[in-house]
Parts: structure tokens; sequence; C-alpha cells
């Protein structure tokens, strides 16, 4: 797999510090958690949307967008695309069923 997602974690965090005028993920650091959220929130909903309209071409973009988001959103609590990965591998082979109960039994 290329190393895009590294590449481009990497732009974010060089530009998370710049001031909000010169570039567009450094607006949205200064803008704040919350409003990162929603850009990724919004993102997964146009992606939703795109599925639903069977337009292959408009899902490859808007999944994109998403993951350009979810990165601002991972640089904004200080993970690592690394860390993702880890809890995909640390997830293989044990059946969705499961780990998804073992999720929703966590705090209780």
């Amino acid at each position: 797999m290329p190393d895009t997602l590294k590449r481009l974690e990497h732009t974010i965090a060089q530009r998370s510090g710049a001031a909000p005028d010169s570039s567009y993920v450094a607006s949205l650091f200064a803008k704040g958690r919350g409003k990162i959220a929603q850009k990724v929130g919004e993102e997964a909903t146009e992606t939703i949307i795109a599925a639903l309209s069977g337009d292959a071409q408009q899902v490859t973009a808007e999944s994109a967008d998403l993951i350009f988001h979810l990165l601002i959103l991972l640089r904004e609590f200080g993970v690592s695309w690394d860390s993702v990965l880890a809890e995909l591998d640390r997830r293989e082979g044990v059946s969705g069923l499961v780990e998804k109960a073992a999720r929703s039994n966590i705090g209780e």
C-alpha cells in the first residue's frame, strides 16, 4: 500500500500550527475540536449520500474527503494513523459481533 496516508498525516502535522489564513488545515485547528468533528460528520454524510446515489466516482471523492478530515481529527487528539492501524490489527481475527459486544460493555 502506498504511503499516501503517512504523507498526508505529515502534511497535516506541518500545517496544524500555521496561521489560520494561510492554510485550510490551520483554519480548522484554529476553530477547534468541535468544528473539526463537525467536518468529519459532514463528510461522512456526504459519503453516505454518494453511496446511496450509486455513483462510484462520487463515493471515491467523498471517501477521500472523509479520510482527510478524519486525519485532521486524529491529529487534534494526538492519535497517529499507526495507532489506528494497530487497533485494526488487534481486532483482526475477532468476530465483529464479539468485538462490538466487548466495546458496549466498557464502562458498565
